[in-house]
């Protein structure tokens, strides 16, 4: 098969949302050939985002955070090779290798096989833990009922949502950030202060300039989390979430462009061989409105990506670049944080107070000589829409403020306090 022809079999390696949205996607665009869907872990596909949040809070189980159609396996069409991680792709014989050694042939494959947690320097034993996966929710659920006090490493939404799901479960929290402004390195400064706040009023204390040294584990169970300045805090669960890393490992040698992430068009296709594509956290991809590689660790961006891969898959005469503007949302201590565009250390910060029917909304507008590169919105989820809209048409700053003022009764400018 060449890029010219569609494919009959289709091996998709990774079963989170980017790999079962991508088969799915495929079911529903018409293709008729074999959907094989490859996974590590021995449990049918899941949804991520709620682990570190109605997971671990106990609101809802695996059941509720399943990916696959009411009809499971079958009524999606897909075959499950589940239990199995890839181990070696390649490209030249056209097959994914398993851990068991089973070659597993295709017509055309996508790399679909997310990232794994960065960590710290650990102690033996589950005092130290991290988000990945539905285990590590359950064992952090586990450590959680036992009590506080909770100290998480990183200011990274994740984290955030942890201590978040800490306190409501009435546990002491903390955030320790190495870098001295939290929130910042996504945020910004201005807005990482604000959220910094948020933290703050519901009784979580965030702490820049707050490197951590090392993990003591004591006899009991809990430990001392040594902070490189000197400070301890006592902890009986530290959750790390200080981002993340692409699984390429398994790649090594396959002759595919790898650089922190699967290097690939602006088509999704991989770099480096035929018939192969990448989406997700794995999928460092051309963003042609700037000409750089992208690499965007977000449910969104995998979800959409997965369906432009569908597509492109199938219809070889009428490829479709990857352009949606980059999107995100958290959950923190009962707001929807949401996220619009791409912020640039450069950026202007102009906060925004919006009255609506609902209430006061506070939006931040990042802008660079009157352009309009991001939005952080509190609690709006219309005004999300608007400015994704405005981003991907490649609007001002003018015109959106515009479209929020369509939104509102009243709009004042606030300062960044």
């Amino acid at each position: 098969m060449t890029r010219d022809r569609t494919p009959e079999r289709v091996v998709v390696v990774g079963a989170s949302v980017g790999g079962i949205r991508t088969g799915q996607a495929l079911r529903a665009a018409g293709h008729t050939g074999e959907v094989v869907l490859v996974g590590a872990e021995d449990v049918a596909p899941y949804d991520k985002p709620p682990l570190s949040k109605q997971v671990l809070v106990g609101s809802q189980t695996a059941a509720d955070i399943s990916l696959l159609g009411p009809d499971g396996w079958a009524g999606d069409g897909l075959t499950p090779m589940t239990g199995r991680a890839a181990v070696r792709l390649d490209p030249v014989g056209k097959q994914v290798i398993l851990s068991d050694g089973e070659p597993v042939a295709y017509d055309a494959v996508v790399l679909a096989t997310g990232a794994f947690p960065r960590s710290i320097a650990a102690p033996e034993g589950d005092l130290v833990c991290t988000v990945r996966e539905l285990r590590d929710a359950a064992a952090i659920r586990e450590r959680f009922s036992r009590g506080g006090p909770v100290v998480v490493v990183g200011s990274g939404f994740i984290g955030a949502e942890v201590a978040s799901s800490a306190r409501q479960l009435g546990l002491e929290a903390t955030i320790v950030e190495a870098l001295p402004e939290p929130f910042a390195r996504v945020l910004g400064p201005e807005v990482g202060a604000r959220i910094s706040r948020l933290h703050a009023d519901a009784g979580v204390p965030v702490m820049g300039s707050a490197a951590v040294a090392r993990v003591e584990s004591l006899a009991d169970g809990t430990g001392v989390v040594h902070l490189a300045d000197g400070r301890r805090l006592p902890a009986a669960t530290v959750v790390v979430g200080i981002g993340v890393v692409p699984s390429t490992g398994w790649l090594e040698g396959s002759g595919l462009d790898l650089g922190f992430g699967v290097l690939t068009d602006e088509f999704c296709r991989a770099s480096g061989a035929p018939d192969v594509y990448a989406v997700g956290d794995v999928a460092r991809w051309l963003d042609v409105r700037s000409g750089e590689h992208r690499l965007v660790e977000h449910w969104t961006n995998a979800v959409e990506q997965a369906n432009l891969v569908a597509h492109n898959m199938l219809n070889p005469g009428d490829l479709r670049p990857h352009v949606k503007a980059p999107y995100f949302w958290s959950d923190q201590h009962g707001l929807k944080i949401q996220m619009v565009g791409r912020i640039h250390p450069d950026d202007r910060v102009s906060f925004l107070r919006c009255t609506t029917a609902a209430g006061d909304k506070d939006v931040a507008l990042y802008s660079r000589g009157g352009g309009f590169s991001a939005a952080v919105v509190l609690g709006w989820p219309r005004a999300v829409v608007a400015c994704r809209q405005a981003w991907e048409r490649g609007e001002d700053l003018a015109q959106v403020t515009a479209r929020l003022s369509g939104l509102a009764t009243s709009i004042l400018s606030v300062p960044a306090a």
